[in-house]
């Protein structure tokens, strides 16, 4: 069974860090574009952030750039997404999810429906 598992989630105060992980079961990361979404409650999910199949491109949201960075090392479990000087506004729950549309692509973008593959989230909650 195909599986994406998020971990690293947690509580942290603002300002503080974490190192989210994207880890593949069942199949190998290296051809999927994979892409950060977030989901804070009430709200709609958010795209956070994207990498290429072959980590050459990546792509972040307005509200995490400078903050987050999304990072693979091709031929390795897992994707990672370091957070860094945390808001509370980035509170919400961290979801991953794997695509083979964009495969042999330079691209990749933070379109849900793009996604075929989902995690089922870790929960990331910055508060002091």
């Amino acid at each position: 069974q195909l599986q994406l598992v998020e971990s690293g989630g947690g509580l942290v105060q603002p300002g503080g860090s974490l190192r989210l992980s994207c880890a593949a079961s069942g199949f190998t990361l290296n051809y999927y574009t994979i892409g950060w979404f977030r989901q804070a409650p009430g709200k709609e999910r958010e795209g956070v952030s994207c990498i290429s199949s072959s980590g050459d491109t990546t792509y972040y949201a307005d509200s995490v750039k400078g903050r987050f960075t999304i990072s693979r090392d091709n031929g390795k479990n897992p994707v990672y997404l370091q957070m860094h000087n945390l808001k509370p506004e980035d509170t919400a729950v961290y979801y991953c999810a794997a695509s083979t549309r964009f495969w042999g692509q330079a691209m990749c973008v933070t379109k849900g429906y793009e996604y075929d593959l989902w995690g089922q989230g870790t929960q990331v909650t910055v508060s002091s």
